[in-house]
């Protein structure tokens, strides 16, 4: 059943990410990772935005932010035109944590996908996209 799959698959996912980040200069999660990666690509963006951008629920997503912001990689900062929200911007310590861990983030990409050729990644990649309406 595709739910199985997709559960094991992303099980195998989360277990790779984890065993590679123990070498990595920076302690973070999979999702603290694309946090970081989606705030260096969009810079400004509120928690609600961070949220949807990397499909996460906007509850959990603040513990997310609290924690990266204890860390030093992300700002929190009042948003100009609504002050009840906040911005969020990485650090310079985020951008040089993310900066660090990127090259590994990378290299274990390809890990997950091990047993499918590299016609097989593509293919599986585009299907995946599709799948989920991206």
């Amino acid at each position: 059943m595709p739910g199985h799959l997709i559960r094991k698959l992303n099980q195998r996912s989360t277990a790779v990410f984890t065993e590679r980040m123990k070498s990595a200069p920076v302690e973070l999660t999979s999702v603290q990772y694309a946090a970081l990666d989606v705030l260096a690509r969009e810079p400004g963006i509120d928690q609600a935005r961070l949220a949807s951008l990397i499909a996460y629920d906007r509850a959990t997503i603040g513990e997310v932010v609290k924690r990266l912001e204890k860390k030093g990689l992300v700002a929190r900062q009042v948003n100009e035109e609504d002050r009840r929200a906040r911005t969020l911007r990485l650090t310079g310590e985020g951008e040089v944590a993310l900066a660090r861990v990127a090259p590994i983030v990378a290299a274990l990409q390809a890990e997950i996908l091990a047993n499918l050729t590299q016609a097989e990644q593509a293919q599986f990649l585009a299907l995946a996209r599709k799948a989920v309406g991206a």
